[in-house]
């Protein structure tokens, strides 16, 4: 993993901190998500998939409930305790390991799949790259992919983004303005394109989630101490109250890239 004061300059980063939150408000992509990799041959039944930055296991738990053979691995032992009572309570048996994504240690050609969501940018990819390439099958996918909101465009994602700031300067997430190139620069020495899609979808939030998910975010608890979050949540309960009815959609932008090696 690369260092995590280059990603917030001045900030340390530790989504363990997160993990309630996380669990409760953060659920992952609709599943509008799922039904258009299921059309790039991504979470089919009977695969085997490797989840990088598996976090509280949320693509993980869905691909398992897909009949998916998977396996989760994140740095963050809570994240990794989290995401084993979550798909415990969904009765569902998948392999979550603590481990780096540059640490991925399995046999070769292990996996049919190999995917990162929402997390690529935390990892060494000069370190990683050649890991995925000898663990995944000859003709094995890698599956890269986001769900973010759209401050740009939306009016309450925008005015939290500027709290955000106002508790968190060091935060380098905002203005995220939705662009999708075909292939990111990252991957284009090791890997090509097979298929890419995005798409925007409006999800449902009340004031109290939409605090949670925020509250389980990279510039909120997973950099500033118990005390700046509970301050900024406050600020936030306060500006929603103001701002926004009790429930309400914020617009997001999914993404995802099937890549095969070169």
């Amino acid at each position: 993993m690369i260092g995590t004061g280059t990603i917030d300059p001045g900030s340390s980063i530790d989504w363990g901190n997160t993990s309630d939150d996380y669990a409760k408000f953060r659920p992952g992509p609709p599943l509008s998500f799922y039904h258009k990799l299921k059309a790039l041959d991504v979470g089919l039944p009977g695969q085997k998939i490797l989840d990088l930055g598996t976090g509280t296991g949320v693509l993980a738990r869905q691909f398992a409930s897909q009949g998916c053979h998977v396996t989760g691995t994140d740095i963050a032992a809570v994240q990794i305790n989290m995401a084993q009572k979550l798909a415990a309570e969904q009765g569902l048996n998948i392999d979550f390991k603590v481990m780096a994504a540059e640490d991925s240690d399995f046999p070769d050609h292990s996996f049919d799949v190999i995917t990162a969501n929402q997390c690529h940018l935390y990892f060494d990819h000069e370190k990683l790259f050649p890991k995925i390439k000898r663990i995944l099958k000859e003709d094995g996918l890698f599956m890269v992919s986001h769900f973010s909101w759209l401050p740009l465009l939306d009016k309450i994602a925008e005015a939290t983004e500027q709290l955000i700031l106002k508790h968190n300067p060091n935060w380098t997430g905002h203005s995220y303005a939705g662009n999708i190139p075909p292939i990111n620069v990252i991957f284009q020495s090791d890997f090509k394109l097979k298929g890419y899609f995005y798409y925007d979808q409006a999800i449902e939030f009340s004031r109290a989630s939409w605090r949670g998910r925020i509250r389980a975010s990279r510039g909120i608890a997973a950099s500033l101490t118990a005390e700046a979050v509970k301050k900024f949540d406050a600020e936030l309960d306060q500006l929603l109250s103001e701002i926004a009815p009790e429930t309400f959609a914020v617009l997001h932008r999914l993404d995802a890239h099937i890549m095969i090696i070169k």
